[in-house]
């Protein structure tokens, strides 16, 4: 059983870390009304009180009690707090806000297992169990720090899909990413790519950190294509509107029109009609942000789930790229060696995407042009994840972590389709290249844009 290997982060650097993390979480649920936490902003998923014991049981039962073998203080709200929903088979949860404990009872534990930990950090005598099995203890506090970033992107757009009179928005706002409505600076052009070949995953003689389904490398030999040099932005995907696009049954594979027809679906989950609808009034859409609506920024990059942008591609006689597609649009070079990043080998700063919880909303799919590829190819990393056509599946040589054997296997179900980049709440940490998101295909909630190929 392959297990992560020794970081060479330091410990101290790691728990400088683990709170930098917490401080995130902490942040999104200071934005709630006090009668908010037991809202379920998304019928799929727990209310959200779940996720205010959820991090810190996670943290729990990952080094309290599993690392350090530590007696458990509260073991049904371990147990109760322990795991989330994966809402694939239509089931939607019941459970009523009565049937969660109280803030001030989840607070109580979450001080008590914090204290607990940290104090078990801090010890220079604790000699955590796990790494006599070969797990050492930096890979754990990894695991920790990057699912607890994580849940700071689920909770954000869980929390936007609250009624703003619903949250407090914070004192000091980033200057506001998204434009009113105007000419698009970034047309529809395609970028050219050449034959060439693209790394997917990482050796684990890297011993770097990275999730089970990281591993191991695979090199893919890509042929020649044609990609968005920009995402579908709103203003594109508003003329796929504007076309019918979501009643012509062309368009659509038998699932999808039979989802958005029992959802009555007919746009993009992130738009809403204009209370202003003129004829002399070219844009009838506002975008919901997640403090504010104005009207929709035709520059920005468009919000839809996997089945919509399969439509939107249909309908542009185009495809979505698949994932070695994507990472060789994005990482690869005329001279075949391979970048880091899509910019180089630097690491990701503010000037490069919209990404480490920069702003709350989307920017304009040209606002950074220094994070372009050497192919041209921009807004990659950060703005939204972005979809690709391909499952979500093992790379060959996987092996599941020992300590969290379902992390990635529970989702090699052919129902969860692989998305790359990351979006403005994605940590910089998790912007590596071999880092994969995954989703199922008929969920609109997640800030994840697309853009389209040609073979």
């Amino acid at each position: 059983m392959a297990t992560p290997q020794l970081m060479t982060e330091s410990l101290y650097r790691l728990q400088e870390r683990v709170e930098q993390a917490r401080a995130q979480t902490d942040l999104l649920f200071a934005l709630l009304r006090p009668d908010a936490i037991y809202d379920r902003p998304i019928p799929e998923r727990h209310r959200l009180i779940f996720y205010l014991g959820h991090l810190e049981a996670f943290d729990w039962n990952l080094l309290g009690r599993d690392t350090f073998g530590l007696a458990s203080t509260h073991p049904v709200f371990d147990k109760l707090f322990a795991f989330g929903i994966d809402p694939v088979d239509g089931q939607l949860p019941s459970d009523q806000p009565a049937d969660w404990p109280s803030v001030a009872e989840i607070q109580a534990y979450n001080t008590r297992l914090r204290e607990t930990i940290d104090a078990a950090l801090r010890a220079p005598s604790s000699k955590p169990a796990a790494e006599a099995s070969g797990t050492s203890l930096d890979a754990l506090l990894n695991v920790a720090i990057e699912h607890r970033l994580m849940h700071a992107e689920t909770l954000a757009y869980l929390l936007h899909q609250l009624p703003v009179e619903r949250k407090i928005a914070p004192r000091i706002l980033p200057p506001r990413a998204l434009k009113t409505p105007g000419s698009q600076s970034a047309g529809p052009r395609m970028a050219a790519i050449p034959e060439g070949e693209a790394t997917l995953g990482m050796r684990s003689e890297r011993k770097e950190f990275g999730w089970d389904n990281e591993f191991e490398e695979l090199k893919v030999s890509v042929p020649r294509f044609s990609i968005g040099a920009y995402p579908v932005t709103n203003g594109e995907y508003l003329e796929f509107v504007r076309s019918g696009g979501y009643e012509e049954k062309a368009h659509w594979s038998a699932e999808d029109r039979q989802w958005i027809a029992s959802q009555g679906i007919s746009h993009p989950l992130f738009w809403k009609p204009s209370s202003n609808h003129s004829a002399a009034n070219h844009n009838n859409w506002e975008y919901r942000g997640m403090f504010t609506q104005i009207p929709l920024p035709l520059d920005g990059p468009v919000y839809v789930s996997h089945a919509e942008a399969s439509a939107y591609t249909r309908w542009a006689k185009r495809a979505l790229p698949n994932e070695a597609q994507w990472h060789r649009a994005a990482y690869g070079t005329p001279a075949e060696s391979e970048c880091l990043y899509p910019w180089g080998d630097v690491g990701p700063s503010a000037e490069r995407g919209n990404f480490d919880f920069a702003h709350w909303d989307p920017t304009p799919v040209s606002a950074y042009p220094s994070g372009q590829s050497a192919f041209g190819v921009n807004d990659l990393l950060g703005n939204g994840w972005e979809w690709t056509s391909t499952p979500f599946a093992p790379f060959p040589g996987f092996k599941p972590f020992a300590f969290y054997p379902g992390y990635s296997a529970n989702f090699f179900d052919g129902k969860h389709f692989v998305m790359k980049g990351g979006s403005q709440r994605t940590a910089a940490c998790m912007l590596r290249r071999s880092f994969r998101n995954w989703f199922q295909p008929r969920y609109p909630y997640v800030y994840a844009k697309f853009r389209t190929v040609e073979e």
